[in-house]
């Protein structure tokens, strides 16, 4: 069962970061990226106590929100209204994540003989996480696009992480990054008020 849901985490990431770059939408980037945090809390609990593993999905959740009050405060009345063309368009995206996909999930056997602690669908779900995270930093300069980027980026880091350290002081700093993380994106959003953010 364990095993199943290991595999069935690993599917939810693949979804939820492939999703996040296809998405024009801000409200589905935000439900999109709170899921990605429920698969990082399952790979994190196999290592870490409940209580701990739970700091990491209530910290992205927290982070998931403070980004959508800021966005959500700017009402931003010409959101996303047309589809740009090549090179940003959502077919060049979803061609550039399988190319990324193909080049990244060759290497998840690899990761377990240095990492003896991490299980294949750990270090597969990892590294989707950290591959389609430097995907989307380096398609874009938006505010929310670059915040929600480098949370996934942290968040595939975190999938490691978990299973080599597991101080709760460790836990506190990964939450902290995370937060501290949503409030410079919630600044720049702010910042950028009536500009093109998503």
């Amino acid at each position: 069962m364990s095993s199943f849901l290991s595999w069935a985490s690993v599917g939810l990431l693949l979804a939820t970061s492939v999703g996040l770059l296809l998405t024009r939408d801000w409200r589905w980037a935000l439900g999109l990226l709170a899921a990605q945090y429920v698969g990082v809390f399952w790979f994190v609990h196999l290592h870490w106590p409940l209580a701990m593993a739970a700091t990491k999905l209530v910290t992205g959740w927290m982070a998931t929100t403070a980004l959508g009050i800021s966005y959500a405060g700017i009402q931003h009345s010409h959101e996303l209204a047309h589809e740009p063309t090549l090179p940003e368009g959502r077919l060049f995206r979803g061609l550039t994540a399988s190319a990324i996909l193909l080049a990244a999930l060759p290497a998840a056997p690899r990761v377990p003989s240095l990492l003896p602690m991490l299980g294949l669908p750990e270090s597969a779900g990892g590294l989707i996480l950290m591959s389609m995270g430097l995907l989307h930093l380096g398609m874009t300069a938006r505010p929310l696009r670059v915040i929600v980027g480098l949370l996934t980026v942290l968040a595939g880091f975190e999938i490691f992480y978990a299973a080599v350290e597991g101080a709760s002081l460790v836990a506190a700093l990964m939450a902290f990054i995370n937060l501290g993380l949503a409030l410079v994106g919630s600044y720049l959003l702010l910042a950028s008020k009536g500009e093109d953010l998503l």
